[in-house]
Formats: C-alpha cells, sequence, structure tokens
C-alpha cells in the first residue's frame, strides 16, 4: 500500500477576498475551533461564486496529491443555481470532488444566502468592528428600526445589504479586513448558521487537537 505524504493539510478554493480573510481569521485560532494547527493555502477563484461552483474540481484537480484535504466555499446568492437548496449543492460538488480523486478527502461549504451572515451575532465585536460602538441607537434596534432584523430573528435576512447600509451609516469603509477582525475576534460558538457549523465540523473531524 502507497502512503501518500502530503505538503500541507488544507487548500481552500474560495468566491472572493472577504471569504479569504475570514478563513484566514477563523484558522489563527486552531483552539477556539478545537483543531490542531494546520498548515493550508487559500486561492480565490476568478469567477467567484459560479467560478466555485461550476469549475471548482477542476480548479483543484492539481493539487489533489498535494494537500491532506480540500475545501470549497461559495455564497449560495449570486452562484447561478439558487434554484437549488444548499445542501444538494455541496452534495453535488463533493461528488465531482471525490470523482477526482479527493475521494473523501473534501467538503463543500454553500454560505445561504452569502458571507455576512456568518458575520451577524449578538457579540459586542460586531458592533465595534462595523463603527457601532456607544452609538445610539445601538446596531441591533438601528436593524429593527430599518426593516433589517424582524422580532424574534438573530440575523438580518438580508445580511450583506445590511453591513453596507450599516458601514455606510457609521461612515466606515467598506474592506476585507474587517472580515479578518470579525473571525478574529466573535466567538465562534455564537454563530448558528448551519454552512458555519459544517465548517467547524469538517475541520474538528479532519484536523482533532492532539
Amino acid at each position: 500500500m502507497t502512503v501518500v505524504t502530503y505538503q500541507k493539510d488544507l487548500v481552500i478554493l474560495v468566491a472572493d477576498r472577504n471569504m479569504e480573510y475570514t478563513m484566514k481569521g477563523l484558522l489563527s485560532r486552531p483552539k477556539a475551533l478545537k483543531i490542531r494547527e494546520i498548515t493550508y493555502d487559500i486561492f480565490g477563484h476568478p469567477q467567484h461564486d459560479s467560478g466555485c461552483l461550476l469549475h471548482g474540481c477542476d480548479f483543484l484537480r492539481p493539487f489533489v496529491n498535494q494537500y491532506s484535504r480540500a475545501l470549497i466555499i461559495l455564497d449560495h446568492e449570486g452562484c447561478g443555481q439558487e434554484q437549488q437548496p444548499r445542501n444538494a449543492l455541496e452534495e453535488g460538488i463533493e461528488k465531482q470532488l471525490s470523482d477526482t480523486g479527493w475521494n473523501d478527502r473534501a467538503a463543500a461549504i454553500v454560505i445561504e444566502p452569502e458571507l455576512e451572515n456568518w458575520a451577524w451575532s449578538d457579540s459586542p465585536h460586531v458592533d465595534s468592528i462595523l463603527g457601532w460602538a456607544g452609538r445610539q441607537p445601538d446596531l441591533k434596534s438601528w436593524l429593527n428600526t430599518e426593516g433589517f432584523l424582524n422580532e424574534g430573528q438573530s440575523k438580518p435576512v438580508h445580511p450583506k445589504k445590511a453591513m453596507e447600509k450599516a458601514l455606510k451609516n457609521a461612515q466606515k469603509a467598506r474592506s476585507s479586513s474587517l472580515f479578518l477582525q470579525l473571525a478574529q475576534k466573535v466567538s465562534v460558538d455564537r454563530c448558528t448558521d448551519p454552512a458555519f457549523v459544517k465548517l467547524k465540523t469538517v475541520l474538528a473531524k479532519w484536523f482533532t487537537q492532539s
């Protein structure tokens, strides 16, 4: 039986720089994720969400013997197949990854509707990073007033639009560094988004703490 020695633990294909910075921030906190420290590389697909969905497996094919595991991460909104449930899209990508040589060493994460859904939580770090620390009304009250957050909801229905308007209101520039800061500081246990929960579960399974 041939034993393959991989150069690094994980290769990640993402749709944009915001996802790249989010993953960098998360992976800088292995203890919070309940994983060991890992080696990884992150690539962005030039065709963004649709590229990850339709061509991600071809993109990652050359890396099959270089990395132990692979992840493809994209938004459901903007992928071109929004009529399909996120679970079905993930299963389709994972089957293609398996067929191209990754076998059971790869997974797909489709975020519904989009990455910004991971950012919204009740953590005070969200208010601070988005420029709302000490402001009146507070961010949650403002989201309610603006119609982004309905009574009883924990996340805006349109998370990207909500973030863009909140930043504009606070006169804070939108940048990928905000996603890095959020991923570095907000508790990973506060986010209940199904795609995020899957990401944590997959990483913990692959890279168990020693």
